[in-house]
């Protein structure tokens, strides 16, 4: 199993509006076959927001299917110009080397 990382930041102003709109984006993850889960976590610190997206895969291919195949580029979305303060040019990939309970 492979854990693909993104983390984005948002002025702290929009962060509740961005929520909103990753939300619903984990259904998009959730339809690609190969998709274990998907969560959002978030921090907010002073006057930004952090971000970070965490999915489970269960292969490199099932990454693929979603990224394309450049597996570690991230993966932005046209929506994502009014919010973010940077584009991380790149995600990250773990092998997941144990898990307790539900992924």
């Amino acid at each position: 199993m492979i854990c693909r990382m993104w983390h984005g930041i948002t002025p702290r102003s929009k962060a509740d509006a961005y929520a909103d709109l990753l939300e619903p984006a984990l259904s998009g993850y959730r339809a690609v076959p190969g998709n274990i889960s998907a969560q959002v976590l978030r921090r907010d610190e002073a006057e930004v927001t952090h971000f970070m997206t965490v999915t489970y895969w269960e292969s490199e291919d099932s990454i693929r299917a979603f990224a394309g195949d450049d597996v570690l580029t991230a993966r932005y979305f046209p929506e994502d110009d009014g919010y973010l303060l940077a584009f991380e040019p790149f995600v990250q990939h773990y092998t997941v080397a144990a898990v307790l309970g539900a992924a």
